[in-house]
């Protein structure tokens, strides 16, 4: 059972998904803007929030950065165009899933258990692994990555992503295992929302955005030979 934010304008769209949500023994608490989903957020835990982008007094996007500065709370935006540029900006914020209105409940509630059986996967597995490659540090362990021993910021799923390659060093690992392994969901047959964090990542990287690879017709691989 999850304790569930759902953040809409829409009173209807928020009625549907708890129903849906309350019928599959979730808690499910609303928010109607932005500002009122921080002010939630700010004295409340929740295990996902689920957020849609335009909305009156402050919008999703603008939220989920504020929302981003004192929880990592898993966030699935709603949106109504389903434009790439959504999309990363979304990524670039923190969210972790997109689903685009209008939606099918029952694969928004997929959705919901993919994402947070994947978040409380990564809380139990101990990595216990600090990497170093000339300037570059990613400690598994405490979730932190340092550059020319500056620490670099990454979205939740950047880490996930970035750390599930380290992992698999010197792999070449397919977009759809790469997709249901760090996403967890599996492979819809679309990879834009993959080779959209690959390539957050690397801006982020710098110049050890060389490590990860692109394996042409398979998918990627971090290479540290």
């Amino acid at each position: 059972m999850y304790k569930i934010l759902v953040v809409d304008d829409e009173a209807q769209i928020r009625t549907i998904i708890k129903k849906y949500a309350a019928f599959e023994g979730h808690n499910v608490f609303e928010a109607e803007d932005g500002m009122r989903a921080i002010e939630l957020c700010k004295t409340n835990m929740y295990d996902i929030i689920i957020m849609d982008i335009m909305m009156p007094n402050l919008d999703g996007f603008s939220a989920c950065r504020e929302i981003r500065k004192f929880t990592d709370t898993p966030i699935l935006m709603l949106s109504a165009r389903g434009e790439e540029y959504d999309k990363i900006n979304g990524f670039e914020v923190g969210v972790d899933d997109f689903v685009v209105k209008p939606f099918s409940p029952k694969e928004l509630m997929l959705r919901i258990n993919a994402i947070m059986k994947r978040a409380n996967s990564t809380k139990k597995e101990p990595q216990n692994e600090i990497v170093t490659i000339e300037g570059f540090t990613a400690d598994l362990t405490a979730r932190l990555v340092y550059i020319d021993g500056q620490r670099v910021n990454l979205s939740p799923k950047e880490y996930d992503l970035l750390f599930y390659l380290i992992k698999n060093k010197n792999i070449a690992l397919t977009r759809e295992k790469l997709i249901c392994d760090v996403w967890g969901y599996d492979f819809y047959g679309d990879d834009r929302t993959l080779d959209t964090h690959i390539k957050l990542l690397r801006k982020q990287l710098g110049e050890y955005a060389k490590h990860i690879v692109t394996v042409r017709g398979v998918g990627y691989r971090f290479e540290t030979v």
